[in-house]
């Protein structure tokens, strides 16, 4: 089956197996190994991209099921080699430590700032709900979320 995806900003056909995952037509197709394979049944979230604008476990997705569809990967956050602001917080707050759950909770924590440019506290933690960290405790990503949203309140500020 044919499959046409805009993945981040580039449009990509291929003749794909129906039954293939999006992670694996990312990962095995594309080459974008930064979306990670954790758990396969939705429990981790190592997987989380962007599908038109939401953030979605792409192990729980056929790529068919994304055909005409835009996918943001934890690859796209990046612009002209400058870190998207979610990528220096998590660095600058320590909100990584082995890195295999970072690209899930950067694309959730997107999602999250985008939904509440102030998060409280409360509001990242349940947004990260579905997302499984096994050597931070959280704070630190929870910091760095924290750090993000102001860095974002600080770019936008300056476009006005």
């Amino acid at each position: 089956m044919k499959v046409t995806i805009t993945v981040n900003g580039a449009k990509t056909t291929h003749d794909v197996e129906p039954r293939l995952l999006l992670v694996h037509y990312l990962r095995d197709v594309l080459g974008l190994t930064g979306t990670h394979i954790g758990c396969d049944t939705t429990s981790c979230g190592a997987c989380t991209v962007h599908l038109n604008g939401l953030a979605v476990k792409s192990c729980t997705l056929l790529a068919v099921q994304a055909d005409g569809g835009e996918v943001r990967t934890v690859e796209g956050l990046a612009r002209n080699g400058q870190l998207h602001p979610i990528q220096e917080a998590f660095w600058e707050e320590h909100g990584l430590q082995c890195g295999f759950c970072t690209p899930g909770m950067m694309m959730t924590a997107l999602q999250i700032l985008e939904r509440h440019p102030k998060p409280t506290e409360d509001q990242i933690r349940h947004g990260l709900e579905g997302n499984l960290c096994r050597c931070t405790g959280y704070q630190h990503i929870v910091n760095a979320v924290q750090a993000a949203a102001r860095k974002m309140e600080g770019q936008n500020a300056k476009r006005r």
